[in-house]
């Protein structure tokens, strides 16, 4: 269900300013910004597991891989004192380390392990789930056709919870070559983060040619994926112009790109940070469409905001089709403070978009 658009104050960003020039177009400028946008409870989870790690066992703490799929707040918490690593073996033994929001397949867990790594498990609790639907169905024989991308992390930790089951389907056209041995004990499930759209026609596909096909038991898209997609379609129809924040490896930045270009945006752009928006972008539009994935902390979308107003577009209206207020409890090792008591972050926090 949708609500009106609200008119929001144009906000004030402390820094470098005035770098887009406020050039004249026909018709009245204007920001639509979408929201839910930013910090999923995931994501909020999983960087208070790392300062909260920081704080209880001082630095260096160590984080398997980026701890959410964001230059910014991978940045931020190298300042604090955390060190991010390819793998396990790379952090000394009995040190510290923490498994990203992405999750890792049994074998990484048992790597840690073996070097008496002391493992804090910052995966978020949807892909979590993911893993047990992996292992739930590879113990009753099925084989497992996991849609999602080859390489992304997310895939590698739940294709290894049965590697003997699991043949990763990347796209519609891979569904439609894709080889199974008993078409009667096969079932679909997906990468958390992927488009809804485009899992959809996948799913489509692989049906045709397995109509026994069976599904998970419930949608494995992550509700602040699927919710970040429904904003910016409904933004998109009306923008000649959309900017989402978010990194280069974020998968869901990345689809947020291609969902406002396939619902009607004229022109669609990723950026990390506010001085990749070019002044050219802005050639003859009014009307900017403004969002950001799932692990973008608002300050960047603020500067992006505050920049644009300063090129005139300092009418913003927030287009909200969904409210969020999910929140995941940290880890168990973070739970309690030093003495013992519940830390009052202990369910995460953080206010989101």
């Amino acid at each position: 269900m949708s609500s009106p658009a609200v008119h929001l104050p144009v906000p004030r960003i402390p820094g470098r300013r005035g770098r887009l020039q406020n050039i004249p177009v026909d018709g009245h400028k204007r920001v639509l910004l979408a929201a839910p946008r930013g910090y999923c409870a995931g994501v909020d989870r999983a960087v208070v597991a790392v300062e909260k790690a920081l704080e209880r066992y001082g630095a260096p703490v160590y984080v398997r891989k980026q701890i959410v799929h964001n230059i910014h707040v991978v940045t931020e918490l190298e300042k604090q004192g955390a060190i991010f690593v390819e793998e396990v073996d790379e952090v000394p033994e009995g040190a510290h380390v923490v498994f990203s929001a992405h999750g890792v397949s049994p074998a990484v867990v048992q790597a840690a392990a073996d070097r008496g790594l002391q493992a804090i498990d910052a995966t978020c609790p949807l892909v979590t789930k993911v893993h047990r639907e992996a292992v739930r169905f590879a113990r009753d024989d099925f084989e497992i056709l996991l849609i999602g991308h080859t390489g992304h992390e997310e895939v590698e930790g739940t294709a290894g919870e049965a590697p003997d089951h699991v043949t990763i389907v990347n796209s519609p056209a891979e569904a439609e070559t894709v080889q199974v041995k008993d078409p009667s004990r096969v079932v679909w499930l997906s990468q958390t983060t992927l488009s809804v759209d485009e899992t959809m026609l996948t799913v489509e596909k692989l049906r045709e040619r397995f109509p026994e096909m069976h599904n998970p038991p419930s949608d494995d898209i992550c509700y602040a994926t699927q919710n970040r997609q429904v904003a910016i379609k409904k933004v998109a129809k009306d923008a000649d112009l959309v900017i989402v924040v978010g990194s280069a490896n974020s998968s869901n930045s990345v689809r947020l790109v291609e969902v406002a270009l396939e619902y009607g945006a004229k022109a669609a752009y990723r950026v990390d940070y506010v001085d990749e928006v070019k002044q050219e972008w802005l050639e003859g539009v009014r009307t900017v469409g403004v969002t950001s994935g799932a692990s973008v902390p608002e300050v960047l979308v603020q500067e992006v905001l505050a920049e644009l107003a300063g090129a005139g577009y300092g009418d913003v209206e927030e287009v909200r089709t969904a409210e969020e207020d999910l929140m995941f409890s940290l880890p168990k090792e973070l739970r309690q403070d030093a003495s013992g008591r519940t830390d009052e972050r202990a369910r995460g926090g953080r206010t989101r978009a």
